[in-house]
């Protein structure tokens, strides 16, 4: 069974740069005609929607579709089904919004700015800021940017306080008051990586507890968290975004919202398994919505013992069935879906792998240790998402949006190398 249609491409690609310019068409279509064979399309994009717009569209979830596989070939998934909802929520500290306060009379170029408290960003032109879902006063660290986002959700009054030098044009130096979203101009969500392709399963084999992003680790291997609504991951049941690129319409926090392009650290070179699926945290997206329209119902401020604020977010993606490629794709299950164990108490070293199905059950083993799991994701969440999603499309309030630019198909990822600035040049 080929799996990867962005790797036969760039097959072709590689076969190409060796030949001949007037050989290249001869061989590119003997190629194509090999692999593309196994994904011949069966819809599109605009057949689907117009079977959604009749209301005749074939609506499931990915859970629902990974039962389904159980008796269903690939071939008849993809003859009978033609959109497939997935959905996460959980922690995404890559998160934060974009505001635009309006100007008071007299103006104010506002050079440091602080919400309730919070410093965030002053460095976008004169009443803009972005307030990360980290951003957070020292003095109060279980109180961040996340907690302003929700708040301004809610409707609640946030008070705005916000420093200039002074300007001919600006000569306003200082100004506080109170905003909320029905007075400010702009509140857009822009997330720059969210919606992570699988995630390592984090415990701890030391004597001491070590707080993490992934919550608190007990010591001598005593409970592992992970992080993934497993077959119904976006991400895992579209491996290698074949559907999901630049402009793909999603649910983002209960309403509608976009992908606007990869989130940041990227990743296609992590292993796959037999089943095409990363072995560990890979891909990412950025997303974008009207946070004005949006609901606390998925979209929650948080703080982590210890670590510190972060922002529960929810997000869900229609794939649509194409082909019968796509179709074995969503039909991933969790006893399918492998990611690594990493010990987050001595360097994250790797001490084994897992998959979903073991994960969610409550335990997993580890060099003969038993280890309690629990998830700091929420598939119950997840669930609802992909069942509002579905209800929207199968009422057609949503339809489908072909992506303008794919995803990149090769993309490594850079540590951060640190320089000594003691030494003189």
């Amino acid at each position: 069974m080929q799996y990867a249609f962005a790797e036969s491409i760039k097959q072709i690609c590689h076969i190409c740069t060796f030949l001949p310019g007037r050989h290249l068409s001869y061989i590119f279509l003997i190629h194509t005609s090999i692999h593309i064979s196994n994904f011949i399309q069966m819809k599109t994009y605009q057949e689907i929607n117009e079977k959604i717009k009749n209301g005749t569209a074939v609506v499931l979830t990915a859970e629902e579709v990974s039962a389904l596989s159980k008796s269903l070939s690939p071939k008849e998934i993809a003859q009978k089904v033609d959109v497939v909802t997935t959905a996460t929520f959980g922690a995404m500290c890559s998160s934060g919004a974009f505001l635009n306060f309006g100007h008071s009379n007299p103006p104010i170029r506002m050079e440091k700015i602080e919400l309730n408290g919070v410093k965030v960003s002053g460095g976008l032109a004169a009443v803009d800021t972005y307030v990360g879902a980290t951003d957070c006063n020292p003095a109060v660290p279980a109180y961040g940017g996340a907690h302003i986002i929700e708040d301004l959700v809610n409707g609640k009054d946030i008070t705005l306080e916000a420093w200039g030098k002074g300007t001919d044009c600006y000569p306003r130096k200082h100004i506080k008051t109170v905003i909320n979203k029905d007075c400010i101009n702009e509140a857009i969500l822009y997330n720059p990586r969210n919606c992570y392709q699988n995630y390592n399963v984090a415990t701890n084999s030391t004597d001491r507890i070590k707080y993490t992003y992934m919550g608190t680790l007990l010591p001598k291997l005593r409970n592992a968290s992970y992080s993934s609504a497993g077959e119904l991951s976006p991400l895992l049941n579209d491996p290698e975004c074949r559907t999901i690129g630049l402009g793909t319409r999603i649910f983002l926090c209960g309403t509608e919202g976009y992908v606007t392009w990869n989130g940041t650290q990227f990743n296609t070179s992590k292993p796959v398994n037999e089943y095409g699926i990363p072995i560990g945290n890979a891909r990412t997206l950025a997303v974008a919505g009207d946070l004005k329209q949006m609901s606390s119902r998925f979209l929650r401020g948080a703080y982590i013992e210890k670590y510190g604020v972060t922002m529960y977010v929810g997000i869900g993606i229609p794939i649509p069935v194409l082909d019968e490629d796509i179709a074995q794709r969503v039909s991933i299950r969790n006893e399918q879906i492998e990611t690594n164990i990493l010990d987050y108490g001595n360097g994250c070293r790797l001490l084994g792998t897992t998959n979903y199905a073991a994960l969610q059950s409550g335990t997993i083993e580890v060099g003969g240790h038993k280890i309690r799991t629990a998830p700091l994701s929420s598939l119950a969440k997840a669930r609802e998402i992909a069942d509002i999603l579905k209800t929207w499309i199968t009422n057609g309030k949503f339809y489908l949006t072909e992506p303008v630019r794919p995803m990149p198909t090769s993309t490594l990822i850079q540590s951060l190398k640190e320089t000594d600035l003691s030494i003189e040049k």
